[in-house]
């Protein structure tokens, strides 16, 4: 049988012996005549002809064009083939059974610009304690790259506003002291001494924590995340961001700004370097971005 004969004769067995749908069908089908694409532009004969020399090339091609998750779907497909090729005595060696691909990497964090966070912080109205409350949250969040759950646990008695310095309560009892920003400090100093006073008095409330939801209490993880989201929808914008991604965008943009990796990792409160080193994937991905948007020659005309 030629390539084509083949193929249908493969369809066939998918609806019919393996109840396959007609799209998932359809899916191995686009799949066999990509390679069968390939195999007639290189000259490389029938399907019954493949190497494994061949399958290797065939993975190198479609890592020029595809990420590991398509790359292996479509091999999935060849596969499946050539165990049918095998049973039906058309094809004696199977050339993708120990073919390797390509591993998936580990997604980059996402981060945001420092223009999206002073639009944000900008559409905050500090004229009310709530406002005053979500803006010194956010500005925490992104200043300090602390988690979230150290936010929770920050005291009153953790805000060192003389020395500009933050004692944060990190991972398996790990505290750390983490340096203050001028914008920072007068920040929370002028939310504790004022919105958070206020909150807590007007609700007769006597605990310690810094942040404090609507009613006066300690506030949780949860009350951070739906205001994070509730400002992002007063200021109009379409970004999907979580707590962590502003602990994302203060290492990448510490990063990008030069600061050395053990620094980060130290304000970032990692045991190990390797979890910090991510970020300088993301600091050349930036870099690189702003080389192809900003070179006149970066780009074919």
């Amino acid at each position: 049988m030629n390539n084509d004969q083949l193929i249908d004769e493969f369809y066939d067995y998918l609806t019919g012996i393996k109840r396959y749908s007609e799209m998932t069908a359809t899916a191995y089908m686009s799949d066999l005549r990509a390679f069968d694409t390939f195999l007639s532009r290189e000259d490389f004969g029938a399907f019954t002809e493949v190497s494994r020399r061949v399958a290797k090339f065939y993975v190198a091609e479609l890592s020029d064009h595809y990420q590991p998750r398509s790359i292996a779907r479509k091999i999935s497909t060849l596969r499946s083939f050539y165990h049918y090729l095998i049973e039906e005595n058309q094809a004696e060696v199977h050339p993708f059974l120990d073919v390797k691909l390509p591993k998936p990497g580990k997604p980059l964090p996402k981060f945001v610009y420092p223009e999206e966070i002073d639009s944000i912080m900008a559409s905050i109205d500090l004229a009310t304690d709530k406002g005053m409350r979500d803006h010194a949250l956010i500005e925490a969040l992104y200043a300090s790259g602390m988690r979230v759950g150290e936010l929770v646990q920050l005291k009153v008695s953790d805000v060192n506003l003389e020395n500009r310095t933050l004692l944060l309560h990190g991972k398996g009892n790990k505290d750390r002291v983490m340096p203050m920003g001028e914008r920072l400090s007068d920040t929370l100093g002028t939310y504790i001494e004022k919105s958070r006073h206020s909150l807590i008095r007007k609700k007769e409330k006597d605990h310690k924590m810094v942040f404090v939801n609507m009613h006066g209490n300690p506030i949780t993880t949860r009350g951070i995340r739906y205001i994070l989201r509730s400002v992002l929808n007063h200021a109009g914008s379409l970004l999907n961001m979580s707590p962590h991604t502003l602990r994302h965008t203060f290492a990448s943009h510490l990063l990008s700004s030069g600061a050395d990796l053990r620094s980060v990792q130290e304000m970032l409160g990692h045991a190990s370097i390797s979890s910090t080193q991510i970020y300088t994937e993301v600091s050349k991905k930036d870099l690189r971005d702003k080389y192809m948007n900003a070179h006149p020659r970066a780009k074919k005309k």
